[in-house]
């Protein structure tokens, strides 16, 4: 049997839960928004670590002298280069003769095919 008692405390207990439920709610939400917050922080700041090192390396000419010789292929006057391939990356390409036109000749071509309309059949 239900008392009038233990219908206000029923009553009671109910208004407590759900006064402390949307609290909790955010509570919740912002720990896992601070927890996403520290680690686009810490990857911020290995990002800029990064950078730095780079910024460091890119300052000694010794560097950028050795980046432009091995990918650049740059070379002293009187020097000579040669560029060794090895068999294996022979097999990997698939034309050795390369495109038969240069590419703008190519984007040209279709941007006039687009600009003319095709030819109208009279509705047919």
């Amino acid at each position: 049997m239900l008392t009038s008692r233990a219908a206000i405390l029923a009553l009671v207990m109910c208004v407590i839960a759900l006064s402390l439920a949307y609290p909790l709610r955010e509570y919740i939400a912002q720990r896992a928004q601070i927890a996403e917050l520290q680690e686009e922080h810490a990857r911020m700041e290995r990002d800029v670590r990064e950078l730095r090192q780079r910024k460091e390396e890119l300052s000694q000419d010794s560097y950028v002298e050795r980046e432009a010789r091995l990918r650049l292929h740059y070379q002293y006057p009187g020097e000579t280069t040669y560029i060794v391939i090895s068999p294996d990356s022979e097999d990997d390409t698939e034309d050795d003769t390369g495109p038969s036109e240069p590419w703008f000749t190519t984007l040209w071509r279709s941007v006039e095919e687009a600009d003319s309309p095709p030819p109208d059949d009279g509705g047919l």
